[in-house]
């Protein structure tokens, strides 16, 4: 009697365990499957004066999926709770070179700059609590809005040879968000897909446009992500139909879910793509980050708003 064949995997049929497998081993090994360069280096700010919509949190996880795909990359935590800082698992006690001290001119961004352990690629320059009082000390110093600019010079980035920059601004107006978008040339907002998402933003735009008049011409609203996204709702459907309608094409396709790994894994010093690689939360930063990249390499900037 002729023993029965082994079971392949498509007779096995598909699981859920081995389909987040086989999307934990896409986003751990990428070989082959690198994304374009930008034509000039992007510098953007995540901004959002509203808390707690995912700005941090998608700072560091796009951030982190373009250096897994082999683009050199720069977070700059100008929060001062340091929660960009937390994620990537970087120093920030206080006494650590950090933004604080780039802002003042004692020491230069590659100083700062330290090296995530989750990918030579991914680099952060932290925040500590000695932020906390800059808003103050800066309304005294001269050229206020442009210390951040002085700091991110060409050569400064060249130094640390990076492709992209995004600048993690606090849940606020003030002079630090200011002086990240006088740095950028670009600004990338997170809203959230819930009823208050657009509570605010004509606010920020405002401000937008007010840099853009008096301190930095070339600025331009790129990017808009949609984020914490709940399939169960009618609510989340909306918000993203009302934010789509509004913006066009400068809204990402990729939408992030609402998502318990998302949340947890900057407890454990990490983005998700290093805390659950196969999760539904990664897999949709992955797929941003895709998106972003290739509207990099086609064109830098696309998109304005008004």
């Amino acid at each position: 009697m002729t023993p029965p064949k082994p079971e392949t995997s498509q007779e096995i049929g598909w699981t859920p365990i081995a389909e987040e497998a086989e999307r934990a081993a896409r986003v751990l090994h990428p070989e082959g499957n690198t994304l374009p360069r930008p034509r000039r280096r992007r510098v953007l700010t995540v901004a959002n004066q509203k808390g707690g919509v995912g700005k941090t949190t998608s700072a560091v996880n796009l951030a982190a999926a373009l250096a897994v795909h082999g683009l050199r990359t720069l977070v700059i935590d100008l929060d001062p709770q340091g929660n960009a800082s937390t994620a990537l698992n970087v120093e920030h006690r206080s006494g650590t070179p950090s933004v604080y001290e780039v802002l003042l001119g004692e020491v230069s961004l590659a100083e700062a700059a330290a090296v995530s352990e989750q990918s030579p690629n991914l680099l952060c320059v932290p925040a500590t609590i000695d932020l906390a009082g800059s808003e103050i000390e800066l309304v005294s110093m001269s050229s206020r809005e442009t210390r951040l600019k002085e700091a991110l010079s060409a050569e400064a980035f060249d130094e640390l040879q990076v492709d992209y920059v995004f600048i993690d601004c606090p849940p606020s107006l003030g002079l630090l968000t200011v002086n990240a978008m006088v740095a950028a040339q670009e600004v990338l907002i997170p809203i959230q897909c819930e009823y208050y998402a657009l509570e605010g933003l004509g606010q920020l735009l405002s401000n937008i446009e007010l840099v853009q008049q008096h301190l930095n011409p070339t600025l331009a609203v790129s990017t808009i992500l949609l984020t914490m996204y709940d399939g169960r709702t009618k609510l989340a459907d909306q918000v993203t139909q009302e934010v789509r309608n509004h913006f066009g094409e400068v809204v990402l396709k990729t939408v992030i879910p609402r998502s318990v790994k998302v949340s947890e894994a900057p407890g454990y010093g990490q983005t998700v793509l290093a805390y659950d690689p196969g999760s539904r939360g990664a897999m949709s930063y992955m797929d941003a980050a895709k998106e972003v990249a290739e509207r990099g390499a086609e064109q830098g900037v696309r998109g304005e708003l008004s």
